[in-house]
């Protein structure tokens, strides 16, 4: 059973993707009035890779191309991670997947429905054209309730731009007092995440799974005060990790790597902020001290 002291200021989820975490019973209403039928293969599956997993988007997508249904599942969110013991959240889509509306207007969406229960982070993608960046952030910057910019999804050999090539809108957001964070060492290499620290300025990285194999990147981490956005259940998933019991979340947090605890996908992943935290206190090595330290660097790491 999860004893962890920092409940009583409740769970932090720094990670949680407004495309992947709808609820069920919306996902059926949202299709059956579209005529879709809701694939019988829409949840994630240990091993599945990364590729798989980004392709179930497609159909979550499809649900959420206008407005009024974008506001409606951000508002959800906020009621479903509150009922999870979440009391600081953020969530995070791409805006420019959602064609139904001009961008800003799906942006303010999200915000209605949100209304200021959490943070909101705008999220490039890999591969983009970097202009698409910088409108997010243009987007970003003239918003109250945006917090931050995220560079989502994974590089392919195919992309012409990589990490490296975006450097320019994410100084940018820094300049306009933007959080950043990245997707980046998601079972590939840690060099990733030394490129997104020194080169994109991110604050924080989504899962980082491979960031024990050079000990200069950890130095870096712990040197910034990087937080980590660990997401136990969704690496396992993608094989970034062979199973879950195998998270390095333990030792992460031992060495003093500012690491908390997120769902990255409530309904891909069938997890809950609630369930995530149960399964870390399983995790050999972790303790509640650990635990609570987690739940701290989660509440302390949010974007203002």
């Amino acid at each position: 059973m999860m004893r962890v002291d920092s409940r009583s200021q409740g769970l932090a989820d720094l990670h949680r993707h407004l495309d992947g975490s709808l609820r069920p019973e919306t996902v059926a209403e949202f299709a059956a009035t579209l005529g879709e039928n809701v694939p019988s293969d829409l949840s994630f599956y240990s091993g599945m890779g990364l590729e798989q997993a980004l392709s179930r988007f497609s159909f979550t997508l499809s649900l959420l191309q206008q407005p009024e249904n974008v506001r409606r599942v951000a508002s959800e969110i906020c009621e479903d991670a509150l009922k999870e013991g979440v009391t600081t959240l953020e969530i995070r889509f791409a805006p420019q997947l959602h064609r139904g509306a001009p961008m800003e207007a799906i942006v303010d969406a999200a915000l209605e429905g949100i209304s200021n229960r959490s943070g909101l982070l705008l999220c490039g993608l890999y591969g983009e054209d970097p202009s698409v960046l910088d409108r997010l952030v243009d987007i970003a910057a003239s918003r109250q309730g945006v917090v931050g910019i995220d560079l989502a999804g994974g590089p392919t050999p195919s992309h012409r731009f990589h990490m490296t090539d975006y450097a320019h809108p994410f100084r940018r957001a820094k300049e306009h007092g933007l959080g950043v964070t990245v997707h980046a060492a998601e079972g590939r290499p840690p060099s990733e995440i030394r490129d997104a620290v020194e080169v994109l300025l991110a604050d924080r990285i989504g899962h980082g799974t491979t960031l024990l194999e050079d000990s200069a990147t950890v130095d870096l981490v712990l040197k910034q005060e990087v937080v980590i956005e660990a997401c136990l259940s969704s690496n396992a998933h993608v094989g970034a990790i062979a199973t879950a019991s195998e998270h390095p979340l333990p030792k992460w947090l031992a060495l003093g790597v500012r690491a908390t605890v997120c769902t990255d996908n409530t309904l891909l992943s069938c997890v809950t902020s609630k369930s995530e935290h149960s399964l870390a206190l399983t995790l050999p090595g972790m303790t509640d001290s650990l635990l609570n330290r987690a739940i701290a660097h989660g509440h302390e790491g949010r974007f203002r």
